[in-house]
């Protein structure tokens, strides 16, 4: 992934998610809220879905990888 500055309410969105996702509760309005917020912020910068995707996965799921 090349590197893409995402925006920390992204961030914070996805990191929301995940934490519902660990406490087996991910609702529909949450997922929809990620999904729809990662296209509109990929149409914008003009970088592919999947790359903004995976590295928000990466920040938020592997934060010591970031750190490195």
């Amino acid at each position: 992934m090349a590197d893409i500055k995402l925006p920390p309410d992204l961030i914070a969105l996805e990191r929301s998610a995940w934490e519902e996702i660990q406490a087996g509760r991910l609702t529909l309005d949450t997922a929809r809220a990620v999904h729809e917020g990662i296209a509109a912020f990929a149409e914008q910068a003009r970088v592919p879905r999947y790359d903004v995707e995976m590295g928000l996965k990466r920040i938020v799921r592997h934060p010591a990888a970031e750190a490195a």
